[in-house]
Formats: structure tokens, C-alpha cells, sequence
């Protein structure tokens, strides 16, 4: 797919600058790759210029590998079919892709969006930007996070309608609060944003079964964590939230990132506990091992 895409639509990282910051994008169809018609800086600008439907969204390891990129391709096929997109991925092609996307764009460290549109599934919208860590200050001293009365409507389904109705709540966040907390209206804890939720209470660490995203990362986790200390798959209540003994969130691109403000109200005592330290580290050994090539 190579010779399909030129030059002057991907550039390498180090030639960003004189390209006003653009991203690649483009729209895979049976005749091969090419770009949109469109160009953006962010994935999160794009999602104004991509079609209804469902998505998957993921990041890269050590340039070209990824995590359960399979699971992330599962998910997206099952998404697509309980909103009736007919849909059977062509997972060589699309692998290939974004292989020469993510070549041609030379970004160390990338992340990605595969998005099927509703109408027309057989032309695929990829974008990726460079892969930004979560800054080393809120994985030393702990995310500040607050609570919102949000539901997703269909949370077995990841659709793109969930970008654009989350965004003013991301837009509105105070300044040092680094993500939301979804809340049903009987008090139920349920996810971030675009994140899974837990929290430590009494020795056992609690994330909602139900009414929430089953995140890719999520299923690492729930392998992960009873080495460290029981789980269950029952949502905490928001006044549970003052007798939390350690909080943390994970997503795809992050990881795990440790909470420790909520609502105002301090997680282990304020600082970064021995639980989610231990999780974080687990996590971090188990992406290591099971990273694989795009």
C-alpha cells in the first residue's frame, strides 16, 4: 500500500513543523489507502469530520506493536452489529494500513482511531496522532477527578454519538481535574469518559459490571488485580467515595493512572498508594510481554 500514499500527505515526525501540525488521516476501501479530503491536528478535531457509526481507539508500543489489537477488531465487529452495520473487518488489510500509516507518519509512539461509519462500512476512517504519556506529575502525585451525573445510553456499543456528547463535559472540566466520573441517578459509580473506574474499600477493589464500557484494557486488569487483592464486578456508590482507601482509572492509551483526589475528597490520604502501585506495575510488566507486532 506503500506506493498509494505520498509524500505530501505523510511526513515524518521531525518535518511536522512546517506542515501546520496535520495528522494522517485517511479512508480504507477495497481499491486500497488514501487520505480524507480533510486535515486536522488532533484525532479529537477529527471526530467533527468522521461519519456516524462505531470505533475502537488504541496506541502503539515501540513504534509498530500493539495490545490485543484483535480484542480492540472483536469489540468493533460486535459494536457494529448490535446497531445493524454489516460488518466483517478485513483484519490483514487493515493491519496493513496502519503499519505504512504509522511508517510513513515516524511518530515514536502513536495513537490510533478505527472508525466504521453506519452508512458505507466498507470504507474505513483511520486516523493517528503522536502518542502523549500522561504527564508524570498525575502518575507521581495521583489524578484529581470529579463525579457527574452522565450515562452512556448503550455502553456495549462504542459509538462515535459518545464523542460528541461527552465533549462539552471535557470542555467544562475546572482547571487540575484530569477526568470525569459518570454517575447513575441512583448514586451508582460507573466509568470516566472515556476511562474504567475502581476503587479499594474494606480490601476489595470494586469496578461496575454493568452499564458501562468493557474496556480492552479492563480485561488485563481483571487478571492482573486479584494478585493484589480481591475484585468485584459491583459498582461502588458515591457515599462510598469518603471511605475509599485507593481509586484509579485505565484506559487503552493510559494505562493505569492512580486517583487520588475525588470530589474534593482525598484518596489515601492524598499520595499514590502500595495497591494501585502495585497494579500500575503489573500492568506496565504484562504490556511489556504481550505487546505484538500491528
Amino acid at each position: 500500500m506503500g506506493g498509494i500514499i505520498g509524500a505530501a500527505v505523510y511526513r515524518k515526525a521531525s518535518d511536522m513543523s512546517h506542515v501546520s501540525e496535520s495528522i494522517p488521516t485517511c479512508i480504507l476501501c477495497s481499491r486500497g489507502l488514501a487520505p480524507t479530503t480533510y486535515r486536522v491536528g488532533s484525532l479529537s478535531e477529527a471526530v467533527a469530520h468522521e461519519p456516524r457509526g462505531v470505533y475502537t481507539v488504541a496506541r502503539t508500543f515501540y513504534g509498530d506493536r500493539a495490545l490485543l489489537l484483535d480484542a480492540h477488531l472483536d469489540r468493533l465487529e460486535q459494536s457494529a452489529h448490535l446497531v445493524n452495520i454489516p460488518l466483517k473487518l478485513d483484519r490483514a488489510g487493515l493491519r496493513g494500513a496502519l503499519r505504512d500509516m504509522l511508517h510513513h507518519a515516524g511518530y515514536p509512539d502513536a495513537k490510533f482511531r478505527i472508525t466504521v461509519p453506519q452508512d458505507g462500512p466498507e470504507c474505513i476512517y483511520l486516523g493517528i496522532e503522536p502518542y502523549k504519556p500522561v504527564p508524570e506529575a498525575v502518575m507521581q502525585r495521583g489524578a484529581r477527578v470529579i463525579t457527574v451525573s452522565l450515562v452512556r445510553q448503550n455502553p456495549v456499543v462504542k459509538a462515535t454519538e459518545w464523542m460528541t456528547i461527552r465533549q462539552p463535559t471535557f470542555d467544562s472540566l475546572p482547571p487540575g481535574i484530569y477526568e470525569a466520573i459518570l454517575t447513575a441517578s441512583d448514586g451508582r459509580v460507573l466509568e470516566g469518559l472515556s476511562s474504567n473506574f475502581y476503587g479499594a474499600l474494606d480490601g476489595v477493589l470494586y469496578t461496575a459490571g454493568e452499564s458501562v464500557l468493557a474496556g480492552i484494557t479492563r480485561r488485563a486488569i481483571l487478571e492482573i488485580a486479584p494478585e493484589v487483592l480481591p475484585v468485584s464486578l459491583t459498582p461502588l456508590r458515591l457515599s462510598d467515595i469518603p471511605r475509599l482507601s485507593e481509586a484509579m482509572l485505565t484506559s487503552s492509551s493510559r494505562g493505569v493512572v492512580p486517583i487520588t483526589t475525588m470530589d474534593g475528597h482525598p484518596i489515601a490520604a492524598g499520595v499514590v498508594g502500595p495497591m494501585v502501585t502495585r497494579i500500575r506495575q503489573g500492568y506496565d510488566a504484562w504490556a511489556d510481554t504481550h505487546s505484538e507486532p500491528i
